[in-house]
């Protein structure tokens, strides 16, 4: 093992999860991919069913990279007339109260997740963020963050450009359990868009699953899922379920330290 490996190792088990992640994490041996990728992720977590890889899975084969275009002035263009603009780099009225920071026009992530005041169902969700350019002491916080729909199933926000995490938590992965079909991550300092249409899980009126969620969505205008199944929640080291999944709830942004910066959100109900 090289130096660079072993710190690594070493310094994966201060990921900035919340506090109970962090204390499974912990349970569980970080190793990297055998086909010497660099890739890291866990071999002792549960297998998941629909997949037959690992919950983290450093084996899982990486999805490719493409390089996207340049941005585009219809990335940045302003919401359309149906839509609920969530941010327009001004005020947060849109949203829970919270401790994040608006600097710049650019909303800043800081500490807890930040909820919106009104719930979704179906949606077209259109956001943009970017990872900080400046160093961070843990390479598990190298952007990390999140979208988190109906307030419990996360598409993933990290330096993919760089960091070599395990697919299925790579940015634009449905967190813990599906990557994305390539990887069109730009590296840190440059702005990235989610253009996301997500159908919410049909429930009966027991809140028995009819019909799983489902998610279509581009990266930096590249598909990356395509009418996606979800399997429910997204919880790290864990298989997914139902349990507590609700047909509607809402919008939230993670949080875990790291000051990724958010501009331009706007959703639409469908």
């Amino acid at each position: 093992m090289t130096y660079r490996s072993a710190f690594v190792l070493a310094t994966l088990g201060a990921a900035l999860f919340l506090p109970s992640s962090r204390a499974q994490a912990q349970k569980h041996e970080l190793v990297h991919a055998q086909d010497g990728s660099g890739v890291f992720g866990y071999k002792d977590t549960p297998v998941q069913p629909w997949s037959g890889f690992h919950v983290h899975d450093p084996d899982r084969p990486a999805p490719p990279i493409v390089t996207p275009g340049p941005l585009t002035p219809a990335e940045q263009a302003a919401a359309p007339s149906d839509a609920l603009v969530l941010f327009d780099g001004r005020g947060l009225d849109q949203w829970q109260a919270n401790e994040w920071q608006v600097v710049d026009g650019c909303l800043v992530a800081t500490t807890g997740p930040m909820r919106t005041k009104e719930e979704f169902g179906d949606c077209q969700l259109h956001l943009e963020w970017m990872v900080p350019e400046e160093p961070t002491e843990s390479i598990w916080n190298r952007g990390n963050n999140g979208v988190f729909l109906l307030g419990v199933i996360e598409v993933q926000i990290f330096d993919s450009s760089s960091v070599k995490l395990y697919p299925d938590g790579q940015a634009a992965a449905v967190y813990a359990q599906t990557p994305p079909l390539v990887n069109a991550s730009r590296k840190p300092g440059e702005w990235q868009t989610y253009d996301i249409v997500f159908t919410a899980p049909r429930l009966d009126d027991a809140g028995k699953v009819c019909e799983p969620a489902r998610l279509t969505m581009f990266h930096n205008g590249i598909l990356v899922h395509r009418n996606q199944e979800i399997f429910g929640h997204t919880p790290h080291l864990r298989l997914a379920t139902y349990d507590g999944v609700p047909a509607q709830g809402p919008l939230a942004l993670g949080a875990h330290g790291c000051p990724v910066r958010f501009r331009n959100i706007w959703i639409r109900r469908l």
